[in-house]
């Protein structure tokens, strides 16, 4: 068993891998500023599912679980340099996983500062916090979006990421490059996972599939950009917390044949590491939709709409890299992922099935 500190654990994968490594036995200690981007009760259900009592939450204090006695919770922004530094020296984690940053694409376009905030000057407080509490591996979340403009397809960690198309990717790309910096500087072994469009039950409320479901329900009409013809690498959240929990212990190790002359991005002359984690079997937005409209047993009523400023039109993984490094690779069907998706929106809504 080990001791692990995961941020953003009252997110939506957070949560997951939360969960995942409770049932595995090991001590957990989650941290998450609890921020309002989205409905902060269902992240506070979150926590409550865990045990956690949301009433005595405080800035900067320790909150045991009632029902885990090998987990806590802080209230903490990860940007609160000191107080994450001080934290993590004093209980000597094994590992960290940081999921802990400001999602959205389209949401940095309109807010610019709140993304280097957390995702700048918070990740740097989590690798000055490795560096000094000596921590053995570092696992940290980057975005599919750093592909940005780059059209060649399956998307593989050696693929240029040069050219992002909004400050959320390009804050993410910060990440893999500051991480690189302290793994060759200070021999920190880290570890960067590039998501693909991850959706299942305890979603974030922004994304489509939560609110199309809303709509659905409640006879609203959905908005489908680019015409619904966008094709996603939609990845279910119990795959992504599976891989994450297989890398844990099998730091990043220097590559042996890595080739300054010819370099990879993927990997290293000092402990560093990327991977995709996708479902490697793209769906288009309106083949999605499909799925939930078998799922809720009610067809959606669409607004067909241009593109979105900052999306891109298509992601497909390449997750042969992770595959033959963990003997794993995410698989779960769409259909039986938005299945998962609806039975739980359902309960957690309290929403009988007669109202569908």
């Amino acid at each position: 068993m080990f001791k692990v500190l995961v941020t953003g654990s009252a997110g939506f994968i957070g949560f997951h891998l939360t969960d995942k490594l409770l049932g595995l036995g090991h001590e957990v200690v989650g941290l998450d500023s609890i921020n309002d981007y989205y409905d902060i009760s269902l992240k506070y259900a979150r926590l409550n599912y865990h045990g956690i009592n949301v009433t005595n939450i405080l800035e900067n204090k320790i909150n045991d679980s009632k029902s885990h006695p090998n987990y806590r919770f802080i209230r903490s922004d990860i940007a609160n340099h000191d107080f994450i530094v001080n934290l993590m020296e004093y209980e000597k984690f094994d590992y960290v996983i940081n999921l802990a940053a400001q999602a959205g694409v389209r949401y940095s376009i309109e807010n610019p500062r709140v993304y280097t905030h957390s995702n700048i000057d918070g990740f740097l407080s989590i690798l000055e916090g490795c560096k000094k509490s000596n921590v053995k591996h570092l696992i940290y979340a980057s975005t599919s979006s750093v592909y940005g403009l780059n059209e060649l397809m399956p998307l593989t960690e050696d693929h240029i990421t040069d050219h992002p198309m909004a400050l959320y990717a390009a804050t993410k790309k910060a990440n893999e490059l500051m991480a690189h910096s302290y793994s060759h500087l200070f021999n920190l072994p880290t570890t960067g996972l590039r998501f693909f469009t991850v959706y299942g039950p305890w979603g974030r409320p922004d994304m489509a599939l939560f609110l199309f479901t809303d709509a659905i329900l409640n006879n609203r009409e959905i908005k489908v950009f680019n015409y619904g013809k966008m094709i996603r690498d939609f990845t279910y959240v119990g795959d992504i917390v599976e891989s994450i929990s297989r890398l844990i212990t099998v730091p990043a190790k220097s590559d042996s044949n890595w080739d300054g002359l010819s370099p990879k991005s993927s990997s290293s002359s000092c402990p560093y590491q990327i991977f995709n984690i996708g479902n490697s079997s793209p769906t288009k937005l309106n083949d999605y939709i499909v799925a939930l409209e078998n799922s809720l047993g009610k067809k959606a009523k669409k607004v067909l709409l241009p593109m979105q400023m900052g999306d891109v039109p298509a992601t497909h993984a390449s997750v042969t890299r992770l595959e033959n490094y963990i003997s794993f690779k995410p698989a779960t069907s769409v259909q039986n992922g938005v299945d998962k998706f609806v039975k739980w929106y359902l309960e957690y809504y309290k929403i009988s099935s007669n109202t569908k």
